[in-house]
């Protein structure tokens, strides 16, 4: 019988506790300023246990509370976010809702629904219907194998559309290319979005490799709908279920974007790629998909400048890895600033849910979107370094709520046409 994590404990509503000096007077020293004593005093992260966390204090495991004050004291400033968890050694430390919304909102993760894409390729590799990373990704398109004008198209492979390494370009950064994805993708684009280079010879951010992906799992598995495959494989042993998951015009779901589930179901997510694929003793994923998933196969993938501890970008398996002061996490990235951010040298995943800005473009939407993922790459950088953090400090370190330096070159609100 497949293991579920247990349903029926609720999450309450966790509201702004306090904070220690050492945050209080680093602050003052910046010019945007920070919280006041009596700020930090009011604010309450208290959390209560759910669905696979027993509820714990960050002194009981191992975090400083006025640091947790301090980030959720500036969570409480920002315009756009819906939620902010803290996991800490497989327990709820902290938690709270913010903007009018609590536990039962169930919403648009934008593209963390690429990490998820990921895991069902990876299960679908386990269970035998893809063949491995090597498979052309052809094989899953034969009605379309001769109208394919462009023969670079039959040596893509699911390795590489999973690095985003394909070929097919950023539609975003073209008229043509916004127009299709609002419009919307069907399996045809195999054929006519021309690529932007020869496969498996660079980067490029692409939303229809994951949608391609996620059609090649629910041709290769027997599935109609990803979603039956989805729940039975993934979903039902994190305790989830979508409220939605868009479909294409031709009924496939969408592999980059529009999965609608909790912040809570994120968490287990999460929680679950930390524990090496595991779940109530399950091996849900397997833990060597977990590690191709997160090795760096780009470097310096992203385009623009996020913050002065939103370092590196490198692109695995439809995650990202993240460099933050000392320390190294991944980082499933949606548009608007969702994200689950693991650090497994901490034992920690942190759960961020956002306005998902659906259709906002420009430099207002990306302000928003920077200020949630500084928000917790701003927090890791602060955690004191571990004997197993994977790379050393590199330049300053901001205190959470102080503002960040812009590099030469390089302006902080360079607009993102769309985002992730």
């Amino acid at each position: 019988m497949r293991a579920r994590l247990r349903r029926g404990a609720s999450a309450g509503r966790a509201v702004l506790a306090g904070a220690g000096a050492a945050v209080i007077l680093a602050c003052a020293a910046c010019a945007t300023g920070g919280p006041s004593a009596e700020e930090l005093a009011a604010v309450d992260y208290a959390p209560q246990a759910f669905e696979g966390f027993a509820a714990s204090t960050p002194e009981e495991r191992g975090l400083d509370p006025d640091a947790v004050a301090a980030l959720y004291w500036r969570a409480g400033t920002l315009e756009s976010i819906h939620s902010l968890t803290v996991i800490k050694d497989g327990y709820v430390v902290a938690q709270a809702y913010f903007n009018g919304t609590d536990a039962d909102l169930s919403q648009n993760v934008q593209s963390v629904t690429k990490s998820y894409t990921g895991a069902l390729v990876g299960i679908a590799i386990k269970e035998g219907c893809i063949a491995g990373l090597d498979e052309p990704m052809m094989t899953y398109f034969p009605e379309l194998a001769g109208r394919v004008t462009d023969p670079r198209k039959e040596s893509i492979t699911i390795e590489q559309l999973l690095q985003m390494r394909a070929g097919y370009p950023w539609l975003e950064a073209s008229a043509e290319g916004v127009e299709l994805l609002f419009h919307g993708f069907s399996p045809s684009n195999v054929v006519d979005v021309p690529l932007a280079r020869d496969p498996g010879t660079g980067w490029d951010y692409s939303n229809l490799s994951s949608h391609l992906l996620a059609i090649a799992v629910a041709r290769a598995c027997g599935s109609e709908d990803l979603l039956d495959f989805a729940q039975e494989h993934l979903f039902d042993p994190l305790a989830t279920t979508p409220s939605e998951w868009t479909q294409d015009w031709d009924g496939y779901r969408l592999g980059y974007t529009e999965l609608f589930v909790t912040a809570q179901e994120m968490a287990r997510f999460g929680q679950m790629y930390l524990d090496g694929g595991r779940v109530n003793g399950e091996q849900v994923v397997p833990e060597s998909w977990i590690e191709q998933s997160w090795t760096p196969y780009t470097e310096g993938a992203w385009y623009y400048k996020v913050g002065d501890n939103f370092d590196r970008t490198a692109y695995g398996y439809q995650w990202w890895i993240i460099d933050a002061g000392p320390h190294t996490y991944r980082l499933a990235w949606g548009h608007g600033g969702q994200q689950i951010a693991v650090l497994p040298e901490l034992g920690l995943v942190v759960v961020v849910t956002a306005d998902p800005l659906r259709g906002q473009l420009g430099d207002e939407p990306w302000r928003l979107e920077k200020a949630n993922l500084n928000l917790v790459a701003d927090f890791i950088a602060a955690l004191p370094e571990t004997d197993g953090s994977e790379r050393r400090p590199r330049g300053r370190l901001a205190v959470p709520g102080c503002g960040v330096p812009t590099r030469a070159g390089v302006s902080p609100d360079a607009v993102v046409p769309i985002g992730t």
